[in-house]
C-alpha cells in the first residue's frame, strides 16, 4: 500500500501541485521568491560544508515559516546547551522565515527543496544530518520516505491531530498513516493527540510516541521576559484598550461594528487594531473608515512608544503585536473565521481574557483557554458583543479569566526540556 501511495503523490499529486503554482508565478509575488530564491541553494549548501568537521553531529530542524520557527528556537537553545559543537540547518518552506529569521543558534538556513524524490535525496546526502526534525505539521513525504531510506533518524514535535483534521478523513487517513509511520519518533502535544496519533499509525509501526507539550508555550514567555520591563505589573493598572490581534477582512465583519459602538459609549475605552497582512490598501482603507467615526486614529509608525496616549492605533508594521497585548486588557485574535486562528498564546500570557472565531481546533492553547475559562469563542456579533461587555462590566469575571489566561500558560511551560531530551534520547 506503500508503494501505491507513493505513485499517487509523485504522478498525480504533485504535478496538480507544481501546475498551480506555475499558474499562480505571474500573480503571487511570495510564490515568485520562493521559487527564485530556492536558485543556487545545492550549491550553498555544498560550499558551506566545506568548511564543517564532518565528524560534527549535524541536526536538521524543518518548519513552514516564521510562524513555526518561535517553537523551534527554545529547542535549539536546549540543544545547543548540551551539544554546543553540532551543526544546525534549518530549512524553511515559505519566504517569510527564510527572510525574516536571524538566529545564532543557526549554522546554516537553508529553504526547503522541492519535494521531488531526487531533491530532497539529494539535500540529505549534502547535509547528511543525524537527526532530521520537524516542527508541528509541515511534514513532506518523500523527504520523510527518503530519510528512512537512507537510514536518517526523524522526529516530529509539537504534533496536533485533533478530531476535525483532515488528516483524518476517509481515504486520506490512509495516505497520511503511512507517512507518519515512516516517522522514527513522533511528540504530540496532548494526551487526546496521543490517542488520535495512535489511531492513525499502521498497527505494527516502530514509531516512538510520546506526550511532550508544545515549545511554542516556552517562546512566549521568553519573548515576554525579553521586552516587557514589569511582569508583575497588575492588569487593572493599564489603560482600557481592546487590542485586535491578526484580524482578517472576516474578523472585520464581525467584530468592528461592536468595538465601534463601544468607543462611543466609553470615552475611556481605546483599541489597536493589527491587520494579519498589513498591507498598504487595507491600511489605507481601515484609516478612512475609522476617520469616518471621528475617531481621530493614528498609524502605529507615526507614534513609536505612544501607544497610552492614543485612543485608536492602526499597526501598520509588523513584529510588535506580542508587545502590545501587555499595553491592553482584552484581545481579539483572528483567524477563526478562515484558515484557524493564529496566535492565542502572546495574549494569554499578557493576562488578557482573549475572543476568537469557531475554527480555533488547530490551536491546543485555544482549547485550553475555552476549557479553563482565559478565552470565549463568539460566532456571531451579538456573541461577541456580549462577551466584551460582560468583560468591561463585571469586574471579577474580567480577572477570574485574566488569571485563568496566564494559568494557561504556566502550566504548560517547560515542553522545549522534554523535546530536547526526546530528541537526544530517542
Amino acid at each position: 500500500m506503500k508503494l501505491f501511495w507513493l505513485t499517487v503523490y509523485n504522478f498525480i499529486v504533485l504535478p496538480i501541485l507544481f501546475t498551480f503554482v506555475l499558474l499562480l508565478y505571474p500573480f503571487r509575488s511570495k510564490i515568485r521568491r520562493a521559487l527564485n530564491e530556492r536558485r543556487g541553494m545545492v550549491n550553498q549548501v555544498r560550499n558551506f560544508f566545506v568548511h564543517v568537521d564532518r565528524a560534527r553531529l549535524v541536526y536538521w530542524f524543518h518548519c513552514a515559516s516564521h510562524g513555526e520557527y518561535e517553537q523551534v528556537r527554545p529547542v535549539l537553545r536546549g540543544l545547543k546547551e548540551v551539544e554546543s559543537d553540532c551543526t544546525v540547518v534549518v530549512s524553511f518552506f515559505s519566504p517569510s522565515g527564510y527572510t525574516n529569521v536571524s538566529d545564532d543558534y543557526i549554522d546554516l538556513k537553508i529553504y526547503l527543496p522541492f519535494d521531488l524524490p531526487w531533491s530532497v535525496s539529494k539535500m540529505l546526502k549534502l547535509v547528511r544530518p543525524h537527526k532530521l526534525i520537524f516542527a508541528e505539521y509541515d511534514v513532506w513525504p518523500n523527504l520523510v520516505w527518503s530519510a528512512e531510506r537512507l537510514k536518517i533518524h526523524t522526529t516530529l514535535f509539537s504534533a496536533r491531530l485533533h478530531g476535525k483534521s483532515s488528516k483524518l478523513w476517509p481515504v486520506i487517513n490512509n495516505f497520511y498513516s503511512h507517512v507518519y509511520s515512516s516517522l522514527a519518533s513522533v511528540y504530540t502535544i496532548s494526551e487526546k493527540d496521543h490517542i488520535q496519533l495512535r489511531r492513525l499509525l499502521q498497527k505494527k509501526n516502530r514509531n516512538i510516541v510520546r506526550v511532550l507539550g508544545s515549545p511554542r508555550y516556552d517562546r512566549v514567555k521568553d519573548l515576554a521576559e525579553e521586552s516587557v520591563s514589569d511582569l508583575s505589573k497588575s492588569i487593572l493598572e493599564r489603560p482600557l484598550r481592546f487590542v485586535a490581534g491578526s484580524v482578517w477582512p472576516e474578523d472585520d465583519q464581525l467584530i468592528l461594528d461592536s468595538i465601534l459602538e463601544i468607543v462611543r459609549a466609553k470615552p475611556e475605552f481605546g483599541f489597536t487594531w493589527v491587520p494579519h497582512e498589513p498591507n498598504e490598501k487595507y491600511i489605507s482603507k481601515t484609516f478612512e473608515l475609522f476617520s469616518k467615526a471621528d475617531l481621530a486614529p493614528k498609524l502605529y509608525s507615526q507614534i513609536g512608544n505612544g501607544v497610552q496616549s492614543v485612543r485608536v492605533i492602526i499597526m501598520d508594521q509588523v513584529g510588535y503585536l506580542s508587545q502590545l497585548y501587555w499595553q491592553g486588557r482584552f484581545a481579539y485574535v483572528g483567524g477563526g473565521f478562515t484558515t484557524g486562528i493564529h496566535n492565542v498564546m502572546e495574549p494569554a500570557m499578557a493576562r488578557l481574557p482573549t475572543i476568537f472565531g469557531p475554527k480555533y481546533h488547530n490551536s491546543h492553547a485555544a482549547e485550553e483557554l475555552l476549557e479553563n475559562g482565559g478565552g470565549f469563542t463568539v460566532n456571531t456579533k451579538n456573541e461577541f458583543s456580549d462577551t466584551v461587555n460582560r468583560l468591561l462590566d463585571d469586574q471579577l469575571f474580567f480577572l477570574n479569566s485574566s488569571t485563568a489566561a496566564t494559568n494557561v500558560i504556566h502550566k504548560n511551560i517547560g515542553s522545549a526540556t522534554r523535546v530536547v531530551r526526546g530528541i537526544l534520547r530517542d
